[in-house]
């Protein structure tokens, strides 16, 4: 479960042997997808479930909306972006997953997965079946309240984004979304500062509603102010205070 997008750091020795032989004992990113307070006889009990396959390249997909829901994923390495196509067979990007991430939470209420997952490079991903899931987390509290944790943190980023996309411009808009990123790296001990999107400037524009022109217009009036600097996919955040503030701007 355990790798990185960002291009000034290296995947570890654990993630670097193999997919197969990847274990969630040696992974350096356990904290993020397990309970840090788990023991490790319960770490393997876990990692006797999960099942690791080859990776996956960029443009395939781990699942497709209306699949049968069996599993929930964590992504070990690479990126992955979530869609739905709607009714006039229109792409709207949901979300983006990184490293130690997991998603699949979409299908456990109605059986069927709701929406598309696609990797947006070589990415690799620990398939959990959600029925063995369940029961050794009965057996298991800690386990079990992580999961509900886990859950209940991908809904609230789902209320976050949607106020992001309701009541801020396009400047608050991509801010935000930044400096989320740039939380979500430091989380895996990486520079919360310097760092490669995973995703290109369309898929940035079609999850926040706004155009490719306008995330470019913005990117580049926030690096003439000295709020970044941008050079392709690679971002390093000059001044985090001012960008925060700028999180805070409506329409």
């Amino acid at each position: 479960m355990a790798s990185t997008i960002a291009s000034s750091n290296r995947p570890s020795q654990a993630c670097t042997h193999g997919f197969i032989k990847a274990s969630c004992s040696h992974c350096n990113l356990k904290g993020l997808c397990l309970p840090i307070a788990m023991d490790i006889d319960d770490i393997e009990r876990v990692d006797h479930l999960i099942q690791r396959g080859r990776p996956l390249h960029a443009g395939d997909h781990l699942y497709k909306a209306g699949e049968p829901f069996r599993s929930i994923y964590a992504v070990r390495s690479g990126s992955i972006k979530t869609y739905m196509i709607d009714e006039d067979g229109i792409e709207q990007v949901t979300g983006f997953y990184l490293p130690g991430e997991v998603l699949g939470f979409d299908g456990i209420g109605t059986h069927k997965h709701g929406c598309n997952v696609v990797a947006l490079e070589t990415s690799s991903v620990c398939e959990i079946p959600f029925e063995r899931l369940e029961d050794l987390a009965a057996q298991i509290p800690s386990l079990q309240h992580h999961v509900f944790q886990l859950m209940s943190k991908q809904i609230e980023s789902d209320h976050q984004m949607m106020l992001t996309l309701s009541k801020k411009n396009a400047e608050s808009r991509i801010a935000t979304l930044l400096l989320s990123l740039s939380r979500r790296f430091a989380r895996r001990n990486l520079s919360a500062r310097a760092m490669r999107l995973p995703m290109s400037r369309m898929d940035m524009g079609n999850f926040l509603g706004i155009t490719i022109e306008t995330v470019s217009r913005t990117l580049s009036r926030l690096q003439k102010d000295e709020i970044i600097s941008v050079d392709g996919r690679e971002i390093v955040i000059k001044d985090p205070e001012r960008l925060d503030a700028l999180c805070h701007q409506l329409q």
